[in-house]
């Protein structure tokens, strides 16, 4: 009897995983080393002509051990100059979530674009207004050979050739449409700042499994962040930075700051490190709002070449499973630069 209780705790926290992800997106805790998963409006935001971002994110795997969370991305973005100093930004993107017993996962793929225009300045100090939007698919799909229901139970144990409850639609497609706004400032090769908005989900596409008869709309989401590099010594700047996001019932913030060290006898060279510390809040339903987790990270600049490393520290009540693990990420990104005619200098992601 106890296996089987185990057995069908398992499928309600898969069931409630479920439920939940219905609520809120994926999130990575290097937002700003994944920029067209965070805002349409970053999409060509970059100083060369070309760049290439691959993320990966593993979570709760203490607890879930192979059934945890697994989310990955790789998007490819693009400057295209208009005129003399404004430009376009096109892009594209996929993504993959899987978690849980019952291999629930989504998968998407969207196209993004962007239109940035000088509001005042000069290339080496200047101010941007950038207007940016994508649309994309999605399919959602759940394994319900996996589930296992009350209905199931064999005097205490669990029995297969037993008939189990039906999902309808376990494996379906949706579309998905977002648009954002971001302004930055640049003083000079090495200041700047930048703040931003997204509002995803406009159509609130229907995510039920039984979609012709249940209807439950995927919660718009509002995105707000903030940030920039300030140089504070010869070889040493601070990398502020907060993420804000709405959605349904639920609320987080990342908030922190890296610091970047110079490798080398000259900036122009771009080789870097980076160490930083952040702060994760959520709130926890009907129970206010929870210090989730600490965050530290690395990153190392060589080139055109970065690689990203981050590490969640679990602070909530759930430590106690968890002893205090949280997850991992890692994370690439590759620019390619070649010649510019010309072209403005922008926040570094």
């Amino acid at each position: 009897m106890k296996k089987f209780t185990l057995r069908l705790l398992i499928l309600i926290v898969a069931v409630l995983s479920v439920v939940a992800a219905q609520a809120q997106d994926i999130h990575f805790s290097q937002f700003y080393m994944s920029p067209l998963n965070l805002n349409p409006a970053m999409t060509g935001v970059m100083n060369c002509n070309h760049r290439v971002t691959a993320n990966y994110r593993n979570q709760w795997s203490s607890i879930l051990k192979q059934n945890a969370f697994n989310t990955y991305s790789v998007a490819y973005d693009q400057k295209l100059p208009v005129g003399r100093y404004d430009y376009f930004g096109l892009g594209g993107t996929l993504w993959g979530d899987k978690a849980g017993q019952l291999d629930f996962s989504t998968l998407q793929a969207r196209l993004s674009g962007s239109y940035a225009k000088k509001m005042g300045g000069y290339r080496r100090k200047a101010h941007y207004l950038v207007v940016g939007a994508d649309a994309g698919v999605s399919q959602r799909n759940i394994n319900q050979a996996n589930a296992q229901w009350p209905s199931q139970n064999d005097n205490g144990t669990f029995n297969s050739t037993l008939t189990g409850d039906v999902i309808n639609d376990p494996n379906f497609l949706y579309m998905d449409v977002s648009a954002g706004l971001l302004w930055f400032s640049v003083f000079d090769e090495y200041n700047n700042f930048y703040f931003g908005g997204a509002f995803s989900h406009l159509n609130r596409a229907n995510v039920s499994f039984d979609r012709n008869n249940v209807n439950i709309p995927l919660y718009s989401k509002f995105t707000f962040h903030a940030g920039g590099e300030f140089t504070v010594g010869q070889k040493v700047s601070m990398l502020p930075g907060v993420v804000t996001f709405f959605q349904g019932p639920s609320f987080q913030v990342n908030a922190g700051n890296s610091f970047k060290f110079l490798l080398g006898n000259s900036r122009r060279y771009n080789q870097a490190f980076q160490l930083g510390l952040w702060a994760r809040i959520a709130n926890k339903k009907d129970q206010g709002k929870l210090m989730d987790a600490m965050i530290v990270s690395t990153r190392f600049d060589y080139e055109q070449f970065t690689i990203g490393f981050s590490y969640d520290i679990n602070t909530s009540s759930l430590s106690r499973a968890t002893n205090g693990n949280g997850s991992f990420e890692f994370s690439l990104l590759y620019k390619i630069c070649g010649p510019e005619k010309r072209g403005v200098y922008c926040p570094n992601f």
